[in-house]
C-alpha cells in the first residue's frame, strides 16, 4: 500500500506525539505503549496532521534538511507507520 503525493496522512487517534525534553527525543504515545522515535521519524510524524499532503511533507522536510529526493523514503516510512497503526489516510 503506497502513498500518493496528494494523500494526506494523519496520526491515528488516540495516538499523539510528545517531545521528551529530558531525553531530547520524540515519542509516539499509544494506548499501553510508548514508541521512541529517531529524529527523522519524529519530524515526519509531527507533520502528519491530515491537512498536509505527502507532497507538502516532502517539500517541508527537504527544505529542513537541505536535501532532495526524499519522497520515496517518506512514502516508505508512512507505509510502515500505517502497518503499525500509527497513521491513517485522512479524507
Amino acid at each position: 500500500m503506497s502513498w500518493g503525493v496528494q494523500e494526506r496522512p494523519a496520526i491515528r487517534p488516540p495516538a499523539r506525539m510528545k517531545f521528551d525534553a529530558l531525553r531530547k527525543q520524540e515519542l509516539l504515545l499509544l494506548p499501553e505503549r510508548v514508541v521512541q522515535l529517531n529524529e527523522t521519524a519524529g519530524a515526519i510524524l509531527r507533520l502528519c496532521d491530515g491537512r498536509r499532503t505527502v507532497g507538502d511533507l516532502t517539500r517541508e522536510l527537504e527544505a529542513k534538511y537541505g536535501q532532495t529526493g526524499l519522497q520515496d523514503d517518506i512514502a516508505e516510512f508512512l507505509t510502515q507507520a500505517a502497518e503499525e497503526g500509527w497513521v491513517e489516510r485522512w479524507s
